[in-house]
């Protein structure tokens, strides 16, 4: 697995899906760009696992403005106590798909 670490700010977006994100930085998105096809579930989805301070969640960066936004959880944000704007250190770990998963069967 690759792992990226940086850091952003938290914002909430008012998207088909409102949500709260933190972008990825343009350096960690050229990266994240080149393992995509090895990584991705469709969709541009690309899988991984994110870790903020002691919590860590399975989930998938979405492809946004040329970029990637990481989703942050309701419950990792409580639990980290963090807020719209506060600037947060993200460690990302890419992930594969499971061959299951691919063929249509559950993970």
């Amino acid at each position: 697995m690759d792992r990226l670490e940086f850091e952003g700010a938290i914002y909430y977006w008012k998207g088909p899906a409102p949500h709260h994100f933190v972008s990825v930085p343009e350096p960690e998105c050229d990266f994240i760009k080149a393992a995509a096809p090895f990584v991705t579930y469709g969709w541009g989805m690309i899988p991984v696992r994110v870790t903020i301070g002691s919590t860590t969640w399975p989930t998938a960066l979405w492809p946004k403005d040329g970029g990637y936004i990481v989703p942050l959880r309701a419950d990792a944000r409580r639990k980290e106590k963090l807020e719209l704007g506060d600037v947060v250190a993200i460690s990302l770990e890419l992930m594969t798909v499971s061959p299951k998963r691919e063929r249509g069967g559950s993970a």
